[in-house]
C-alpha cells in the first residue's frame, strides 16, 4: 500500500510538500515554504508529522522557494538523506537557499534593532549555515533519465517550462506510476520551451494556481511599453518587484526587445538583486535548455554600453564579468547593482530608471528599499509581473491599499500601480486542460493541488465538463492510500 499525505499547496498556492510512504520508506516530493497569510507563515515553524531524520530521500520539482526553501530547516531538524533533483535545478538552489537564509538572518537583526517584532529576540526560520549546508546534499539528475532513489522508489524528470530546470516528476513505487506535476509552464512564450506534454500516469497531481483565470493575450508588449514611456515621461522611476528566478529573465527579454525595436525610450535598466544576477547568469550558461531563439548564435557578445560614472577598477572588473556572463538578456544601458551600498545609492537616486528587484510580491529583500522610496511619489510607478498571493504586500497593493507596511513603517502610497499578468510562468485554465487533454488514457485518481480553493473548485468544474476524470481536491495534512 501506498499512502500520500499533502503536507503543503493544498487548498493553498505555496508549501509544496508531499510525502509518500510505501514497505517503511519515506520519499518527500518538494519541500516548500507557505508565503502570503500569516496563518500560511506561521505552518513554517510547525514542526512536520514526522521526524527529519526518518525521510530517506527528497526529490525536488524546481527551485521556487515555495518548492524547495524548507529544505535548509529538514537539515537543520536532522534530515542526511539526498534531494534529487535536475541540475538547472540545482544550479539555482545553490543561489536561492543560501540567500533566503541570508535574508531571514537580515531580516530578524532589522526586526530586533527596529523593535517591532513581538518575538523578544525576533528569530530567522533557518540561517545561511543551514542552507549551504541542505545545497551539499543536492544529487542533479538528467531529464527523462529513470533513477533510483530509495528502496522501491524510481523516478524520472521530464521537462514542465516552467523555470530553468523545472520538472514533472514521474515515480514508479511498488507497481504504480505517480506524476507530480510541480508547476506546469506556458505554451508559446518566450525564453523557455512549452512544457512537455505526457501521455499517461495512473495517478496525477496537477497545480490550479490559475485554475479559474485566463492569462491576458499576449500583446506584444504594448501594455509593458506604455508603462515605461509613460513613466519617463512623467520623470519617475520604475519599480518592477520581480521574482528573481524565472520572471527577471522574461521581463529583460522584453524590455530589451521593445528598446531594439525604439518603442521604449533608452533608460538605465538595474538589476539590484545579487540572486537575480547569478539566476541570470545560470541562464546564459544553460542557453541551450531555453528556447531556440535565445541560443547563443541568435546574438552578438557585445557587452551592454555602462554609462554610468567612473567607478574603482576592482569593481568595475566585477561588473564587467557579470554583464558579460548576461550579454544574452542585456539592454543598451544595463547595469547590474552589487553591493549594499550600490543598491542605497540607486534608492535615493531621482534619476528616471527602471528598477528590478526582488521579491516578486514585495516579501523582503531590496525592493522594500525601493518600494518605501518610490510609493510616496506620484511621478514614480510600480509594476507587478506576477501571481500575487493573499496577504502580501503585492497582493495589497494591487488591490488598491493606499498605505502599506514596510519595515514597521507605514508607507502612503502616490505611486501608480500597475500589473500585467500576461507575464505569468504558470499555465492558466485553458493551457492546463490543454496539458491535460495531452492524455491518452485518464488516470486512475487527479489530485487538484497548488492553488487557491475558487482557483481549484474553478478548475474541478472544467475538469468535469471536458474530461470526466476522477478527481478530489485534497485537505491540508490529509493522508490518502492508492
Amino acid at each position: 500500500m501506498i499512502s500520500i499525505t499533502f503536507l503543503g499547496a493544498a487548498r493553498t498556492v505555496t508549501g509544496s510538500k508531499y510525502l509518500l510512504e510505501s514497505n517503511g520508506t519515506r520519499v518527500l516530493l518538494d519541500a516548500g515554504l507557505f508565503q502570503g497569510l500569516k496563518e500560511l507563515r506561521e505552518r513554517n515553524w510547525q514542526d512536520l508529522p514526522l521526524a527529519a531524520n526518518t525521510i530517506d530521500a527528497i526529490v525536488l520539482t524546481h527551485a521556487h522557494l515555495d518548492h524547495c526553501g524548507y529544505l535548509p530547516r529538514l537539515v537543520a531538524q536532522g534530515f542526511r538523506g539526498r534531494v534529487f533533483c535536475t541540475q538547472g535545478t540545482k544550479e539555482l538552489c545553490e543561489i536561492v537557499l543560501p540567500d533566503a537564509g541570508r535574508i531571514q538572518e537580515e531580516d530578524a537583526q532589522q526586526a530586533n534593532r527596529g523593535g517591532y517584532s513581538k518575538h523578544k529576540p525576533a528569530l530567522p526560520l533557518y540561517r545561511e549555515a543551514d542552507a549551504l549546508r541542505a545545497c551539499l546534499l543536492l544529487q542533479p539528475c538528467g531529464y527523462d533519465r529513470p533513477l533510483p532513489v530509495a528502496a522501491g522508489f524510481e523516478i524520472e524528470f521530464v521537462n514542465a517550462g516552467h523555470l530553468l530546470g523545472s520538472s514533472y516528476v514521474r515515480m514508479h513505487v511498488d507497481g504504480r506510476t505517480i506524476l507530480f506535476g510541480g508547476d506546469l509552464g506556458r505554451f508559446g512564450r518566450p525564453v523557455l520551451p512549452d512544457p512537455t506534454m505526457v501521455t499517461d500516469t495512473e495517478y496525477l497531481l496537477v497545480e490550479s494556481t490559475y485554475g479559474d483565470r485566463v492569462h491576458e493575450q499576449d500583446d506584444d508588449g504594448s501594455r509593458l511599453a506604455r508603462v515605461v514611456t509613460e513613466t519617463a515621461q512623467r520623470g519617475g522611476k520604475l519599480i518592477i518587484p520581480a521574482f528573481a528566478i524565472g520572471r527577471v529573465e522574461e521581463l529583460i527579454y522584453w524590455l530589451k526587445r521593445l528598446e531594439e525595436q525604439k518603442r521604449i525610450p533608452s533608460l538605465p535598466v538595474f538589476l539590484d538583486s545579487p540572486m537575480a544576477i547569478a539566476a541570470l547568469a545560470r541562464y546564459a550558461q544553460r542557453a541551450q535548455e531555453l528556447d531556440p531563439e535565445m541560443q547563443p548564435e541568435h546574438h552578438d557578445d557585445k557587452a551592454p554600453h555602462d554609462a554610468a560614472a567612473p567607478e574603482p577598477p576592482a569593481e568595475r572588473r566585477r561588473r564587467a564579468e557579470h554583464e558579460r556572463q548576461v550579454c544574452l538578456f542585456c539592454t543598451e544601458r544595463f547595469r547590474t547593482v552589487g553591493s549594499p551600498d550600490e543598491s542605497r545609492q540607486l534608492t535615493a537616486s531621482r534619476m528616471p530608471a527602471i528598477v528590478i528587484s526582488a521579491s516578486g510580491m514585495a516579501e523582503g529583500g531590496r525592493v522594500l528599499h525601493h518600494l518605501k522610496a518610490a510609493l510616496p511619489d506620484a511621478r514614480n510607478t510600480v509594476l507587478f509581473c506576477g501571481y500575487q498571493a493573499a496577504g502580501t504586500r503585492g497582493r495589497r497593493l494591487v488591490d488598491g491599499e493606499q498605505s502599506v507596511k514596510i519595515h514597521g513603517e507605514w508607507v502612503p502610497v502616490a505611486a501608480r500601480i500597475e500589473r500585467v499578468d500576461s507575464m505569468s510562468a504558470h499555465a492558466d485554465s485553458q493551457e492546463i486542460l490543454r496539458w491535460l487533454h495531452g492524455f491518452s488514457s485518464r488516470p486512475k485518481q487527479t489530485f487538484i493541488v497548488h492553488g487557491e480553493v475558487t482557483a481549484m473548485q474553478a478548475l474541478s468544474q472544467k475538469i468535469d465538463a471536458e474530461l470526466g476524470w476522477t478527481h478530489t481536491m485534497p485537505q491540508y495534512r490529509e493522508t490518502v492510500q492508492i
